[in-house]
């Protein structure tokens, strides 16, 4: 199989002068100052702003449609092909484009911190604060690691090149392509850094499942007796939040993969999404926020150098990159032991979920797949009001292959382990978004506690008619009344309705799943 890393082209690039290896943190602070590609804030954190693009571009991803993927890539929106031809055409203009700049950043490390899975990588910037991402968000390399390095999978990344859709097949002017036969990831067009970590996620959930391990969009942290949680959930279900616990052990906050061995983090480091961040509800990530720290799309005050952590103008997908050292009980290496726990985080808008409910082997993979959550109003145009949305195995956007591989070897790790699963709804209750209340954090953290120290386990539950899950009747540090949703709303009727019509909306999401058994469909909503 060839190289990126072996191709020529590549190789006179890197290997002029004007390239910089494994710049220190300091170094490429001070290119990012003096290329004005950003500006420090008063804790001494890089603040940037990523201009057109200050999220994911999901309809310019594509994967490299090449023999060896032939008849394994679950092709569709999500995973979009592109023609070899076309790739290596842009390939080639890109690299001419990178030959032309000044100075070019270069990164190596490794994704993986289970050394049997580890992945050797090599990020190819040409802005500072790119590189910067990279190195606090990829694991860094020891000094005699990197004198032995050798890439297995390359990152080239020009967010100053902008492709012509008629000529490069395209679908604007931005593209981030994976290539698994050249074993690259081509990004253009996008000043967005989340391309970079989101892309090599989506190359270890094809790598990783050929090799019988589970690959995993979730947190992952330790108790002191060796016990560990996974935390499932999508953006802003507070699976960052809920997995910084400082009386817990962070493995990582975001992707994680499960051996025969063990969980390990992918990553070296943090994402934080920073909408609403205040030290007293999250002073672990609070704190993290400094010197090396990159701050993307926070307004920053001109005078004071203060983050506005409530101001959404720039946009509400605010994020800081640090690395996962920067957070205090960290496991290292990030790897532990078999989940004895298992979180399904999901932030319910219409508010008729439990707050916390006990899950069988049938009804999680059932909840893995579907994946769901609630899109608010305003988090997007022509969003007015909540609106359900589904997210295969709570991150779907990175998932090459069919979502049933993933969905099966979960399955089959739950019984294996005898793991406890858990769905907790971070969202609203007392009725929906407008009308009732955000779910208090604290009593979601006496949950989550209570979950993980096998306080739920011989508690009596009630079985909810219409969503079927198995709902405490008590739980230490929080109010009886809070635990069954219906009993928070002054309208029983009201209830009723909206829950048939989350009822419903996961009936008919579940739809197109093929080959599922038929115990795990009825592990789904009755509607009433």
């Amino acid at each position: 199989m060839k190289t990126v890393s072996n191709s020529s082209e590549l190789e006179q690039l890197l290997q002029r002068e004007q390239v910089i290896l494994n710049a220190p943190v300091s170094t490429l602070v001070e290119k990012s100052l003096m290329r004005k590609e950003g500006r420090l804030t008063s804790s001494g954190a890089l603040s940037v702003a990523t201009g057109t693009y200050t999220g994911r571009s999901p309809k310019d991803k594509f994967i490299v449609n090449e023999p060896s993927v032939e008849g394994k890539i679950d092709w569709g929106p999500v995973n979009q092909p592109i023609a070899k031809e076309a790739f290596n055409r842009l390939y080639k203009k890109v690299l001419s484009y990178l030959e032309e700049r000044d100075e070019l950043f270069e990164f190596r490390g490794f994704a993986g911190a289970d050394l049997g899975y580890r992945l050797p990588l090599q990020v190819v910037n040409e802005r500072a604060w790119h590189n910067l991402f990279a190195h606090q968000l990829f694991i860094r390399p020891k000094k005699e690691e990197l004198e032995t390095h050798k890439p297995e999978f390359t990152i080239v990344s020009a967010p100053g090149f902008k492709a012509d859709p008629a000529v490069d097949g395209t679908n604007s002017e931005t593209f981030i392509i994976i290539s698994f036969e050249e074993r690259v990831v081509l990004i253009g067009g996008t000043e967005y850094a989340g391309e970079m970590k989101k892309s090599i996620f989506s190359v270890m959930n094809f790598i990783l499942p050929e090799q019988e391990v589970l690959s995993m969009h979730c947190s992952a942290n330790a108790g002191k007796e060796g016990d560990v949680a996974l935390f499932f959930g999508l953006s802003g279900t507070g699976k960052t939040t809920l997995s910084a616990d400082p009386n817990r052990y962070l493995i990582g906050d975001d992707e994680h993969g499960w051996s025969d061995n063990g969980v390990f983090n992918i990553e070296g480091g943090c994402y934080a999404k920073c909408v609403n961040l205040s030290y007293e509800k999250e002073p672990q990530i609070w704190n993290a926020i400094h010197f090396g720290a990159v701050l993307e799309n926070v307004v920053i005050n001109e005078q004071t150098g203060l983050p506005d952590y409530d101001d959404t103008s720039l946009t509400e997908n605010t994020r800081a990159a640090y690395p996962i050292e920067a957070i205090p009980n960290t496991l290292n290496p990030s790897v532990a032991g078999h989940p004895n726990t298992i979180i399904f985080l999901t932030a319910d808008a219409f508010g008729v979920l439990p707050p916390i409910s006990k899950l069988t082997k049938e009804q999680a993979m059932y909840h893995f797949l579907s994946g769901y959550t609630s899109k608010l109003a305003g988090t997007e145009r022509g969003v007015t009001s909540p609106e359900a949305t589904f997210s295969t195995c709570f991150g779907a956007p990175f998932l090459p292959l069919p979502a049933a591989r993933y969905a099966e070897m979960l399955g089959e790790k739950i019984e294996q382990h005898d793991v406890e699963v858990f769905l907790v709804n971070t969202g609203w209750s007392g009725g929906p978004y407008g009308v009732g209340k955000r779910m208090n954090l604290p009593y979601t953290r006496a949950m989550i506690q209570a979950a993980l120290q096998g306080e739920l386990q011989k508690v009596e539950t009630i079985t909810d008619p219409i969503f079927g899950l198995h709902v405490p009747l008590h739980c230490p540090g929080v109010p009886d009344e809070v635990l069954q949703p219906k009993g928070t709303w002054e309208n029983p009727e009201e209830y009723d309705q909206k829950a048939n019509e989350l009822a419903a909306q996961f009936n008919e999401n579940f739809k197109r799943f093929d080959g599922v058994s038929e115990t795990i469909k009825q592990a789904g909503p009755q509607v009433q």
